[in-house]
């Protein structure tokens, strides 16, 4: 098993780069899996220090424990049925990889695959986050995975972004008609770098960020505004054609046993003067129907005779539970069927039709054994199978037939370039390459090696990290270090010990948020009603000697003291510590300011402006409500239908970029805008020393007490309420529980146990 150690580099893709391997002693041995990416991706991961690999291990239910296989750190994220079928199979590929790819089947769109296609992005996003050391790089890779960028910036703005997408990217006009575009458009933008296989990739990307969401553009660089305050960042987009470890093919195509097996092929194969093959994923949008209708014309006018020129088409499985998929099998293996049964002499086929996988080894020796390869794809983000046949010609032998959709044509120009789409077209581009004379064949495929040669996948790794690596500094951690993740939760006896080594400090200050720990939530905000054992374990810690008290919650200071009903020795503080109550005589007034809200008529009616867009948020999300406090505008959405709460939030979010001198809090189900900058953490700081405290406890439930967990320092103690992935060092689960603890607390501080 790999240790839970920090990584310089993180790769993270929908599969990890191995698939598990039943031995007949019933043991798991993980073995490296086929597929583009994972051949681009091994080599690089070999040469950087301390990288590892997130990514989904191939089965559903819960995912493995970390482990080390191939020399690399694999991190595995768990994906159940629902998440395969709605996040996979759903909104990746039967949402997305037909828009990307030009519309060749109609997209489905569906909004239950949209919220598990976020909920699978979250966990890819917190997996590669908790492994990331400070300033370490994260390598983002394709469309399953396109909210994980913002998704992870928002948690470490220390580290370095980047993102490939390895299918095309289109134009706005088809882009703008996938639901939640700008969803998706932002994720990307969280990266500092989003790089594509093609320039019109790069220019449609552009295009759709410059059209629907508005923001500027100047030439590769995009200005993205800050939410409220925050500074606006930049984020470059790039050009990168992906290649292969050549060096790797290289080697086996000088092994004598697949040399031999590329003999032997030919022969299985009748011995035939041609041989010609196709390798393709069994998808739509690799033209094998277009391939197919064109090889059987060239047969049936007789262009082609059946006993000298034999096609191999291997077609390897892929999404066959998605109703595309498998028509298109059916539709392949009749078109198959027919044609050998029309022309295939006796015991020969004139199409060998392989529906597998093969290893690199077989791959190679197909490779050395054609004497053309058709790749015919009707829109293909890079296509690997060409640069592979390239590769594996040291003979300057071959010839390699290539659709100008493929982005392999921007760079193998030398191929015979061809319109899958246009039959007569590509019937003429096979003839002209059965025919090709051998010093043409080695023109052509000398030019070939050397682009592939010269831009192996080593090369394009080291671009794109270098690019990286230029985009400027990374912001300063802000996030506060998760300590527990989910519903993780310490041993109890551990945090009875942390409360026993608590209560035996001279001076203390128990500090706790209102809502969610000292009282339930409640759909009513009005209505709600403070755990009785709590407050009276408070008030009595009060009247103890060396002990302060304070509730600093995001409630208004006037609505916090009403609720919360507590006597004077409690410091209370509201609105996320832009206001501060009367405090304890025994505080010092000159170390915790009174008067840290500072509100003039400029700031009121930036309030007042931003209450109104938000009363229009909520107006068109029935439930959702605004609530104005004296320094903030909240938008709460725990009350809103269906999915108003995650659109209306969307909303306000959205308003949020870009305004200036605003600080905006994301909570749990409510968006507040302050006008007054100001935060919990600030706040329990100061009243730490006001109260000269020694050490403090805090409880907290929400994302805003992040920020005071995030300033407790050794001796302080602080314990999250509730599920979360939290930067304190304990958890319990409810308000009953915070009863119990203040409880314990009291009697450990009195000595009445």
């Amino acid at each position: 098993m790999a240790s839970q150690e920090l990584h310089d580099l993180v790769v993270v893709a929908n599969r990890l780069p191995v698939d598990a391997k039943t031995l007949p002693d019933g043991a798991t041995e993980w073995v490296t899996s086929p597929g583009g990416l994972v051949t681009a991706m091994e080599s690089v991961m070999r040469n950087v220090d301390s990288a590892a690999w997130v990514g989904w291990a191939g089965s559903p239910g819960e995912a493995p424990e970390p482990f080390r296989a191939d020399g690399m750190d694999l991190y595995p994220v768990s994906l159940d049925a629902t998440d395969i079928e709605k996040y996979y199979e759903g909104f990746s590929n039967a949402t997305l990889w037909p828009l990307y790819h030009d519309v060749i089947v109609d997209p489905a769109y569906h909004r239950t695959w949209w919220d598990t296609y976020v909920s699978a992005n979250r966990r890819f996003a917190k997996a590669a986050a908790a492994v990331t050391a400070p300033g370490g790089t994260i390598w983002v890779h394709d469309y399953q995975l396109q909210l994980v960028p913002e998704m992870i910036r928002s948690e470490r703005p220390d580290v370095r972004i980047g993102f490939f997408n390895h299918i095309p990217f289109p134009p706005v006009e088809l882009f703008s008609q996938l639901p939640k575009r700008n969803q998706v458009l932002r994720g990307l933008l969280g990266a500092d770098l989003v790089g594509f296989q093609r320039e019109s990739d790069t220019l449609n990307f552009l295009a759709s960020v410059r059209h629907l969401l508005g923001y500027q553009v100047d030439q590769r660089t995009v200005t993205v505004p800050g939410i409220g305050a925050v500074e606006p960042r930049d984020v470059i987009a790039g050009t990168f054609p992906i290649s292969l470890d050549t060096q790797a093919v290289t080697e086996l195509t000088e092994d004598p046993e697949i040399k031999e097996r590329a003999r032997q092929l030919r022969h299985d194969l009748g011995d035939p003067e041609n041989v010609v093959l196709g390798v393709d994923r069994l998808d739509y949008t690799k033209g094998i129907r277009h391939r197919l209708k064109a090889w059987g014309e060239l047969l049936n006018d007789g262009s082609i005779d059946p006993r000298e020129t034999v096609l191999v088409q291997v077609a390897t499985p892929s999404r066959e539970r998605v109703d595309a998929y498998r028509q298109l099998r059916d539709e392949v293996e009749l078109t198959v069927g027919r044609i050998n049964g029309d022309h295939a002499p006796i015991g020969r086929p004139a199409i060998s039709y392989l529906h597998r996988s093969f290893n690199r080894r077989d791959m190679t020796a197909l490779y050395m054994a054609a004497d053309v390869v058709l790749v015919t794809a009707l829109r293909d983000g890079m296509n690997l199978v060409a640069k592979e046949y390239v590769a594996s010609r040291p003979d300057l032998r071959g010839v390699l037939v290539l659709s100008e959709f493929a982005g392999a044509a921007d760079e193998l120009r030398a191929a015979l370039l061809v319109n899958p789409h246009d039959i007569d077209e590509l019937k003429s581009a096979a003839l002209r390459a059965l025919s090709m004379p051998e010093e043409e064949q080695e023109e052509m495929m000398t030019s070939l090696r050397r682009q592939v040669l010269d831009h192996d996948v080593q090369s394009w790794a080291k671009h794109f990290l270098d690019e990286l690596e230029a985009v400027g500094e990374p912001a300063p951690p802000s996030a506060p270090i998760i300590r527990l993740s989910g519903d993780e939760t310490p041993d109890t006896a551990q945090l009875d010990a942390a409360l026993e080594a608590f209560a035996d400090t001279p001076r203390i200050l128990v500090a706790s948020d209102f809502d969610g720990v000292l009282a339930p939530i409640v759909a009513d905000r009005d209505a709600v009603q403070a755990n009785p054992r709590s407050i009276g374990a408070l008030r009595e810690l009060t009247e103890l000697s060396g002990v302060n008290v304070a509730l600093v919650s995001g409630r208004a200071l006037e609505d916090l003291q009403h609720h919360a009903g507590m006597p004077s020795s409690v410091a209370l503080v509201g609105s996320h510590g832009a206001e501060v109550g009367a405090l304890p005589s025994d505080l010092h007034a000159d170390v915790m300011d009174a008067g840290t809200m500072t509100m003039d008529e400029t700031r009121q009616n930036l309030r007042d402006s931003i209450a109104r867009r938000l009363q229009h948020i909520a107006d068109q999300h029935p439930g959702a409500e605004v609530e104005v406090k004296p320094a903030s505008a909240v938008l709460h959405t725990r009350n809103a239908k269906g999915r108003g709460a995650g659109n209306a939030t969307e909303a306000a979010l959205e308003f949020a970029r870009g305004l200036p001198d605003v600080t905006v809090t994301p909570g749990k189900e409510v968006v507040e805008f302050s006008v007054v900058d100001s935060h919990k953490g600030t706040a329990v700081r100061a009243l730490g020393r006001a109260a000269a405290a020694d050490a403090l406890l805090y409880l907290g439930d929400d994302v805003t007490d992040e920020n005071v967990f995030a300033i407790l320092e050794d001796g302080d103690l602080g314990v999250k309420v509730g599920d979360g992935d939290t930067a304190a060092a304990f958890r319990i689960e409810g308000t009953d529980a915070v009863a119990d603890l203040l409880e314990r607390l009291l009697e450990l501080r009195t000595g009445e146990e």
